[in-house]
């Protein structure tokens, strides 16, 4: 019951990322001086990248719905959640809900937090087993499985902490210069995907590796195509930090793709 209940919940929440998203990453000019605090174009289009990557992830979760396979994506989807809302929470002050693009935000993050709580207790419950049989990941996807949660992870934990003004905040990496608010949220979001991916370090299955890549590989593909669009804000002779922008969502990228053509998607 509870886990039919937790996969009703996370349809629920790729619909509303996927409404929210579309908004987003397709008027993000219109939508940025709307949104629930002061962000740019990019930035909004950026989020609602983060916000259809979420969607195709909650989706196919749902669909697949093998928890000893998609539970990784599960905790991404359930940290970010969590970790958003805390956010602005933690802003409340800043927060301005004045637009119906702010509150269906607001409204999204907390039916996400709703299946968080559920899906965890859900988990609790049945406690399922790891799957322990298959293939494993071969020492190459080990290996950048680790430094991808080693960097991913470094730069969400420097995102909750930084301060304005710290190496990187100033335009150095992503090309524009960020509120605290808009460093935390970022911050939180690649937290969320290495402690996502963490759990995959121990339980080397191969199927779940690979689930958690195809799951993901939305958040990449959206995120980068807005890079893309505004390409024109990078300037990579003056701040060659942008590269690293742009190079780790590729290699992680076209790594996934290497291993999707090899061993398919999980």
């Amino acid at each position: 019951m509870l886990s039919n209940t937790s996969r009703l919940l996370t349809y629920l929440n790729a619909a509303l990322y996927a409404v929210l998203g579309a908004f987003l990453f397709f008027m993000p000019e219109a939508l940025a001086p709307a949104f629930a605090w002061k962000v740019t174009a990019f930035m909004t289009m950026t989020i609602g990248g983060w916000c259809l990557g979420n969607a195709w992830l909650a989706f196919f979760a749902a669909r697949r719905w093998d928890w000893r396979r998609v539970y990784p994506a599960l905790i991404y989807l359930w940290v970010f959640g969590v970790g958003e809302l805390i956010v602005l929470y933690l802003f409340r002050a800043k927060l301005v809900l004045t637009h119906p693009i702010a509150w269906l935000y607001l409204f999204t993050l907390m039916a996400n937090v709703v299946a968080a709580l559920i899906g965890a207790f859900a988990w609790l419950r049945t406690r399922p087993a790891r799957e322990s049989s298959g293939s494993v990941t071969d020492l190459s996807q080990y290996v950048r499985l680790i430094g991808f949660v080693v960097f991913v992870g470094f730069l969400g934990l420097y995102g909750c902490t930084a301060q304005i003004g710290a190496p990187g905040t100033n335009g150095g990496i992503f090309p524009e210069i960020m509120s605290l608010f808009t460093l935390r949220s970022f911050g939180v979001f690649y937290l969320s995907l290495a402690i996502g991916a963490a759990p995959l370090i121990w339980d080397r299955n191969l199927k779940s590796f690979l689930n958690y890549g195809f799951l993901a590989s939305g958040l990449i593909v959206f995120i980068t195509a807005a890079a893309f669009v505004y390409i024109r804000l990078f300037d990579f002779a003056a701040k060659p930090g942008g590269l690293v922008y742009f190079g780790a969502y590729l290699a992680v990228g076209i790594a996934f793709l290497l291993f999707f053509r090899k061993s398919g998607t999980g």
